[in-house]
């Protein structure tokens, strides 16, 4: 999978960049590597890479504020490399767009199975639909491959989403995550399990990314059709 996936990588400490530059080549990725954001706004204008990882804290435009020009213009994957696990920067992070994070300092192996992880979920591995996908389309088949619920429609074919008519525009995660509560409508799915299925995590991993991405989907496709059941989990509205 490694195999020409172009990675971008902002990093202003010299050392860390040329690190984890020489890590990720060795495993076979192509990196482009850059001090800051204006630059690494710059070069994924010009390369339009795979996947993108941005430290939150670089000179001249942030690393939240370059995720959201990131994802102004693209759905490509992102992940925030923070210093602090509990720093609110994590969360800003994930609001602005990132798919997933990783805390600084990391193992060059954590940090390659997370890249991993994520293309998977981007379609960079197989091609092959995720289980949700599959069960979705299983149980939509007669209604030619489209999930409604009240004024939401989800295609499980074309992976599109309208509501009241109107497409939606989701990211992958976003698309996935919606298709994991399609899948089993009124069926409380916990943080963990979603965290397992939805984001690949064969180990326990921090909520906060399974909660910043509920809420997001909710702006976008209803506050009130996805709901939290307190101590359990979420559930979409049957």
């Amino acid at each position: 999978m490694a195999e020409h996936t172009h990675v971008l990588f902002v990093e202003d400490d010299d050392v860390i960049r040329e690190a984890t530059q020489l890590a990720l080549e060795r495993d076979g990725f192509v990196v482009t590597a850059m001090p800051d954001g204006l630059s690494g706004l710059e070069a994924f204008r010009a390369d339009r890479p795979d996947i993108a990882l941005l430290d939150v804290m670089v000179p001249g435009l942030d690393g939240v504020s370059l995720c959201r020009r990131i994802r102004d213009e693209s759905t490509v994957p992102v992940i925030m490399l923070s210093a602090r696990a509990d720093s609110i920067d994590v969360v800003l992070g994930l609001e602005a767009g990132a798919d997933d994070y990783v805390t600084k300092p990391f193992d060059g192996a954590v940090l390659v199975a997370r890249i991993r992880a994520v293309l998977r979920r981007f379609g960079h591995a197989s091609g092959s639909a995720s289980g949700a996908a599959a069960a979705a389309q299983e149980e939509s088949e007669a209604a030619g491959g489209v999930l409604r619920f009240g004024d939401l429609e989800i295609d499980t074919e074309g992976m599109e989403v309208r509501k009241d008519g109107a497409p939606v525009a989701l990211t992958p995660t976003e698309m996935r995550l919606l298709l994991e509560f399609s899948s089993a409508p009124g069926t409380v799915l916990s943080r963990d399990k979603l965290l397992e299925r939805v984001w690949d995590y064969g180990w326990g991993g921090d909520t906060r990314v399974v909660d910043v991405h509920v809420q997001r989907l909710r702006t976008k496709i209803g506050q009130d059709r996805i709901e939290t059941v307190r101590g359990f989990g979420y559930k979409l509205r049957a």
